[in-house]
Formats: structure tokens, C-alpha cells, sequence
């Protein structure tokens, strides 16, 4: 049976949660690690809040009537930090690698709707590198499905695959795309974005942070850069609203301060793009939208 944490109107605190977080797990290293059934629900989440115009800002989406889809994102996100932040959930937080990320959106989310937010773990699977897990989110209005979300997630373990541990893939042929924008993400751009979204990590907010967890710099959040490739796009010609699946693979890590290039294709029903670093030859996501 489901364990659900429900909320109304406002979400968890994530001082305390954050608090939680440094706590060591007390699971046993020889007991395979299975991801508890928990969820956790957040009833009339407002999504015309203070930090909407920020948010929007630092993102750099233009202000609309409809919200961002990425926005949902941010609201959900003490929820997922609740069920994170578990005495039950076996893994640590801090050294958790953030994967891929999916967001269907059904329909345009009007500026005040409110929303009713679920989250929950899903499917996990031991891959060579360690165990993966899908969190997934969805959001009601008045009842119906109106956007969804999967952020499949890493905790990296020795790999206990057959064959020449040494042994490297070499990764697919970049393939180039014929629209270019260059970005410039700032070194504050991690602070920016943790004071509007909560997620204070410390390998996004200063040089000295990062280097306690093995990073030169601070690196950006995966999910400011998702943003900010589809703020971008958004602007372009042909761009359509509505209902639309954008997914991505986060890749290489963005050094803050940095540069970077949107590299993107458009089509009639998808558009394929990809962030790669400044000099345009390595990635550090890629992804497609989808119109359904």
C-alpha cells in the first residue's frame, strides 16, 4: 500500500528537509536496495505566485498568460524532496545524478489555475552504473491530467557487469543541427535559480561548494539549462504552444561562469535540439519536443 503525505494549499518546509538530507542512511550494504512505495500530494498549489516573475526572468521565458512548462516542476519540487528526504528512501540524496527528464504538458496552463500536484517513485533498475529510479510527477486541474513529468535519477554504484572493466564506448557522432544561439550562464546563475526553486545543492551555488564534492566550479542545474533551451525556443519561428513532450538527456556538466550554444532543428510535428559547449563539440544535454 501507497504511503502518502498530503498537503494543503502549501508544500513542506525544505529547511527541515534540507536538514534531514545531511542525516547518514543506516541501510545495510549487503541488502539490495529496493525504493519504498511513497508518494506524497500537494492540493491547490497557486501558480501565480511571487516567484513566478522571477522565475520566468532568470529562465528567461517571456511573460505570458500561460505559465511555463517547466514551472509545475518548481512547485512539485518540496514534494519531491519530502519523499527524498525519507527515513525509509534507502539512498542518499546528496550524490544523486539527475538523468533524463520528460515533461508532457496536455493542454497550456493558464496563469492561476490552481493544481493539484501528486508525486511518487516509480519503475528502478540496477544498470552498470548503479541503481536508476524514476520520480514522477503529475498535475490535475479540476480533476483532469494536465501535465506530467519523469526525472529518471542515478546512484552510482561499482559496476558489477562481466567483461573488461576498462573497456570505453566511444559516444556517438555529434551530429549538427542548422539553427546556432550562443548562451552565456553567469556564476551567480546557480544561486539565481536555487532562490527560486529551492534546490539549494551546493555543486550550484559557489567554486568552493563544488570543490568539496570533486567539481572545478559550480556547475548550473540541469533543470535551468532544460529552462532556458525552452525559453529559446519558444521564441523561435513555428514555435507552437499547447500540447507538446520535451525530453531530455542531461550530458556534461556547464561550468559556471560558461558558454554554451543552443543547437536546435525545427519540424512540423518535432524539433530536435541540443546545448553544446562553447566550442560546439561536446553536449551538455540533448532532447527533442514533441506536438501531440
Amino acid at each position: 500500500m501507497t504511503d502518502t503525505a498530503v498537503y494543503h494549499n502549501h508544500p513542506p518546509a525544505l529547511i527541515p528537509l534540507y536538514a534531514r538530507a545531511l542525516q547518514a542512511k543506516s541501510g545495510k550494504k549487503d541488502s539490495p536496495t529496493i525504493i519504498p512505495d511513497l508518494s506524497a500530494r500537494l492540493m491547490g498549489a497557486a501558480t501565480s505566485t511571487k516567484s513566478l516573475p522571477r522565475y520566468q526572468s532568470i529562465c528567461g521565458f517571456q511573460t505570458r498568460r500561460r505559465i511555463p512548462a517547466t514551472w509545475p516542476h518548481i512547485l512539485a519540487f518540496p514534494l519531491h524532496l519530502k519523499l527524498l528526504t525519507d527515513n525509509r528512501f534507502p539512498l542518499p540524496l546528496l550524490g544523486l545524478v539527475h538523468l533524463r527528464n520528460t515533461i508532457t504538458q496536455h493542454r497550456d496552463i493558464a496563469c492561476g489555475e490552481n493544481l493539484d500536484i501528486d508525486v511518487r517513485f516509480g519503475k528502478q533498475e540496477s544498470t552498470a552504473r548503479g541503481i536508476e529510479f524514476d520520480l514522477i510527477t503529475e498535475a490535475y486541474s479540476a480533476g483532469k491530467l494536465v501535465w506530467e513529468e519523469s526525472s529518471v535519477n542515478l546512484f552510482r554504484q561499482a559496476d558489477r557487469t562481466e567483461g573488461n572493466p576498462g573497456e570505453k564506448v566511444s559516444p556517438p557522432k555529434l551530429e549538427r543541427y542548422p539553427n546556432t544561439l550562443s548562451i552565456d550562464a553567469a556564476e551567480s546563475i546557480g544561486r539565481q535559480y536555487a532562490s527560486v526553486s529551492g534546490d539549494r545543492n551546493p555543486i550550484h551555488l559557489h567554486a568552493l561548494t563544488a570543490k568539496a564534492f570533486g567539481f572545478p566550479r559550480a556547475i548550473a542545474h540541469g533543470m535551468w539549462s532544460k529552462a532556458h533551451v525552452l525559453a529559446l525556443l519558444e521564441q523561435q519561428e513555428n514555435w507552437m504552444s499547447g500540447a507538446f513532450r520535451v525530453s531530455c538527456q542531461f550530458k556534461k556538466p556547464l561550468f559556471l561562469p560558461g558558454t554554451a550554444q543552443l543547437n536546435w532543428q525545427s519540424g512540423k510535428s518535432r524539433w530536435d535540439y541540443q546545448l553544446l559547449n562553447g566550442t560546439g563539440d561536446a553536449p551538455h544535454l540533448t532532447g527533442n519536443v514533441e506536438w501531440l
